[in-house]
């Protein structure tokens, strides 16, 4: 077995025509761009796009795999230039309870009854993603833009992704607005049902939420936990990450891997402190404070509204099982870590120095020692890294769509 650094959500903002795919990202994050960042900046290995469904991106992947660039794996997934495994995958939204309560779908608390959530699906090749696309787009108005509304349930979403043999996946999973723990239900089992929740191989934590937290649900201790960037421009791919240990880089492998099975596995989730993501605690709407309490905290503690956008902590708090996490034997260790272009006074231009040095991202944030460090870029910004590498850095909690910030002393 070999690890392999795997960030798997991360969007199109633009196809090689220059036509939208994710609105709320960035011109330059193409399907090329994205792989060529992942071969030759941040070092990651295999890479999920989620925008796959949409009908351009499917015609930008073929010309990419008429060309050469790309090419389809024994054991499913594309490989970029030997350097990046390519997972295609679709991210879709469903509005799961609509209806019963108002403000629903908001992200405003108090936690509704209803609201809208994300859904990941990763599949072999683009010809299950074709099948995919066709079926959703008798449920999708604009099939070419990212994530549009879904007139199905997730459970339908679930069944049909089954059926198609991909892997389905609740997404970001307990953040304010677009999400099944954050936004919608307590327990999966109230959208699927127990057998359909229980099949579930996976979530994915998403900002601000670490498996401390999420192990306090026992629903999810039969699950595997994924920390992906859900990234929306080229610099935020693998701002979270995983390790995963596994005999190649293809999706048969990561198939296995996600469910646990001959020895393949998470080796290691890698992601922000859950303080500062910039959903951890509750913010308020009216005079933009963040709540300090203990857990949970609806109403704002300055001015007593209670039009806030709920804090993750604060609603795993409410809906928690255990007071404390029960990790199970095969859950790896979260490590919190911060990336390079979190740290304070390390811009690009040391960035790049960095890369010039050490090849990738990875190997500044995994391999590189103090003394490699301070060769490139001085004691001072040297140690910057090893502590925050280490977990020696002060942190104000983020909320409410604002990260939080990083104190070094």
């Amino acid at each position: 077995m070999n690890i392999y650094y795997a960030d798997l959500h991360v969007h199109i903002g633009r196809t090689l025509d220059h036509r939208p795919v994710k609105i709320t990202a960035a011109d330059s994050l193409t399907l090329a761009g994205a792989l060529e960042e992942c071969a030759s900046r941040k070092g990651i290995q295999v890479l999920g796009i989620v925008d796959m469904a949409s009908p351009p991106v499917i015609w930008e992947a073929e010309i990419l795999l008429d060309g050469g660039d790309l090419a389809l794996l024994p054991g499913g997934g594309y490989r970029y230039h030997d350097l990046v495994t390519l997972i295609p995958a679709v991210e879709v939204e469903t509005g799961e309870g609509l209806g019963t309560a108002s403000g629903a779908g908001s992200g405003v608390a108090p936690a509704s009854a209803g609201g809208t959530a994300h859904w990941l699906v990763y599949f072999r090749e683009l010809g299950q993603v074709k099948e995919f696309s066709r079926f959703l787009g008798h449920y999708v108005t604009n099939m070419t833009l990212s994530t549009q509304r879904c007139r199905l349930s997730a459970r339908d979403i679930y069944r049909q992704a089954r059926e198609l043999g991909g892997i389905f996946v609740p997404a970001h999973a307990f953040t304010p607005h677009k999400s099944v723990f954050g936004n919608c239900v307590p327990r999966l089992e109230a959208i699927f049902g127990p057998e359909d929740a229980a099949a579930i191989p996976a979530i994915e934590l998403g900002l601000s939420a670490d498996s401390d937290l999420a192990d306090c649900l026992p629903e999810l201790w039969n699950k595997t936990f994924l920390s992906n960037s859900d990234a929306h421009s080229l610099p935020k791919i693998a701002r979270e990450y995983n390790a995963f240990s596994l005999g190649g880089s293809n999706f048969e492998e990561l198939l296995m891997a996600i469910r646990r099975e001959r020895g393949r596995g998470v080796a290691a989730n890698y992601g922000l402190d859950p303080k500062l993501g910039k959903y951890h605690r509750t913010r308020c709407l009216k005079c933009d404070g963040v709540v300090t309490g203990e857990p949970p905290q609806f109403t704002c503690q300055n001015c007593g509204s209670g039009e806030v956008v709920r804090g993750v902590l604060d609603r795993i708090a409410e809906i928690r099982v255990q007071d404390r996490p029960v990790h199970p034997p095969h859950r790896p260790p979260y490590v919190c870590q911060i990336p390079l272009a979190f740290l304070p006074g390390v811009g690009k231009r040391t960035i790049d120095r960095l890369l010039a040095e050490f090849g990738t991202e990875m190997a500044v944030l995994h391999q590189a020692n103090r003394e490699q460090l301070v060769e490139v870029v001085g004691p001072k910004t040297a140690d910057l890294i090893i502590r925050a590498r280490e977990g020696r850095l002060g942190i104000s909690c983020g909320g409410g769509g604002t990260y939080g910030r990083i104190m070094p002393d």
